[in-house]
């Protein structure tokens, strides 16, 4: 048999074996795993790892964010992700107060038509607990979109106890799965006040208004309410050890409870803020950086199956006009970190490298996790014959030192500068095209499709979780 395209005698990454073979391509499927495979096209991946296409289940383009936008809109960001690996990205939807969902999801779906140059997928923003929002959502995962977002913490997003317990248990009778933002926002209001009052306004207040206990009770208290509400859950960007500490109790009581981290929490502290000159406005995420032994106990997380997933988090803002905002006081800095290209390089060189996890668990984390919690698999996240040939060629010898100005993200700098790598992506297909080589995008804008995903294939794979309670 003839192949559209042969990947000829790469090392596939495969869940649980490393097998050096042919992957043959046809009609934009992975077709065939085997040997002297013969293809129209051939590509020589001796020496370099193969991988299905890593998935970001949290990223924010051109998202508003008070006075300002994300910077990179859905071409750049898209372009960026496909030139470090990613070939599917999960977005959100933040429907204007009164909003019909099922307008909003439309409008952000339509955004992205045209313009990405991967598939996305998105998740829904949920600001309320009212009986109008709740009866929305049937709607809304008839559309596609079976993931909730909710937040326990800003001005206009926050759901109160009895809200956030309601939209628990109405996704989970729906049988969709609810993300949160956990930090209680009355310590974060409480702290701030204090801080600003006594004019402590500098980037390294930052992380004093949003201590380590703001998201370990937050963590505590939804995942109670998981429990209660016979509810699945998706904690984001947990940043603590005492909150991956909250997630593993709740595991181990029964709780389906899924646990992301992000690569900032695993390789930066909370030591950026004290950079001279304002230059500490350039890590403000929330929630903020934090020690040495919280990065020790994530990757700790990551290596026993706690945490199931690394997003990013992506939400860039330049440093210069938009980060400067909030010169006069940190509250006004717009909060979020780049780093949607660089995540699969950073997990290889200071996970796989280094020791802390393995080749296997690092595919799993970046792809095939995410897209089974999410409902993508096997269609993505795997190099499995009939799911979609999007694949990595990674290179695991090659050596690269990340900088704002090698990377394609639309933003004047990267909270990776300096960082350097060994192992680094030098292709990425979306569908059996190549979109990214030796470091340039060779896609095309538009090419991107939106993933609609289903409640049945969000469950298919329940027992990811279930299995290791």
């Amino acid at each position: 048999m003839n192949f559209d395209l042969v990947i000829h005698d790469g090392t596939l990454v495969l869940p649980n074996e490393n097998l050096v073979a042919d992957l043959g391509i046809s009609e934009s499927k992975i077709a065939e795993i085997g040997k002297n495979l013969i293809g129209a096209r051939n590509i020589d991946a001796t020496g370099k790892l193969v991988l299905p296409g890593a998935v970001d289940p949290h990223v924010h383009l051109d998202m508003p964010v008070g006075a300002t936008r994300s910077s990179d809109d859905w071409a750049s960001g898209t372009i960026a992700a496909a030139c470090g690996g990613t070939t599917s990205i999960i977005d959100f939807i933040e429907p204007e107060p009164g909003q019909p969902l099922l307008q909003a999801l439309i409008s952000r779906e339509m955004e992205a038509n045209g313009k990405a140059a991967i598939d996305y997928g998105l998740h829904m923003t949920v600001r309320d607990g009212l009986a109008e929002t709740i009866a929305q959502l049937p709607g809304v995962i008839a559309h596609g979109c079976p993931s909730f977002k909710t937040y326990l913490t800003y001005a206009g997003f926050k759901l109160d106890d009895a809200a956030m317990l309601k939209v628990l248990e109405s996704v989970g009778t729906l049988g969709g799965l609810t993300l949160v933002h956990a930090e209680n926002d009355a310590i974060i209001e409480h702290i701030t006040h204090q801080l600003v009052s006594a004019r402590k306004t500098n980037p390294a207040y930052h992380p004093v208004s949003r201590p380590a206990s703001a998201e370990s009770e937050a963590i505590h208290r939804v995942l109670t309410f998981a429990k209660v509400a016979h509810a699945s859950i998706y904690i984001v960007h947990i940043s603590t050890a005492d909150g991956v500490e909250e997630l593993a109790r709740a595991q181990g009581n029964g709780v389906i409870a899924f646990g992301e981290t992000c690569p900032q929490y695993l390789l930066l502290t909370e030591a950026e803020y004290k950079r001279p000159d304002f230059e500490g406005a350039k890590f403000v995420c929330s929630p903020p950086l934090r020690t040495e032994f919280d990065n020790k106990q994530l990757w700790k997380a990551l290596s026993e199956d706690t945490l199931q997933s690394v997003g990013t988090d992506h939400c860039p803002f330049n440093y210069f006009g938009q980060k400067d905002l909030g010169q006069d006081v940190f509250t006004k800095i717009p909060s979020g970190l780049p780093g949607i290209e660089s995540r699969l390089a950073l997990l290889y060189t200071f996970g796989v490298r280094a020791g802390r996890i393995s080749v296997n668990q690092w595919v799993d984390l970046c792809s095939t996790n995410p897209a089974r919690i999410f409902g993508l698999y096997p269609q993505k996240g795997s190099l499995l014959p009939g799911s979609d040939a999007d694949i990595v060629v990674f290179d695991p010898n090659r050596k690269v030192v990340l900088s704002s100005t090698m990377l394609h993200e639309h933003v004047d700098y990267t909270p990776y500068q300096g960082f350097q790598l060994h192992g680094y992506p030098v292709m990425t297909l979306l569908r059996g095209d190549v979109i990214s080589e030796e470091g340039k995008f060779t896609g095309q804008l538009g090419s991107g499709q939106f993933m609609p995903r289903w409640v049945e294939d969000l469950w298919s794979n329940k027992n990811i979780r279930e299995s290791q309670i």
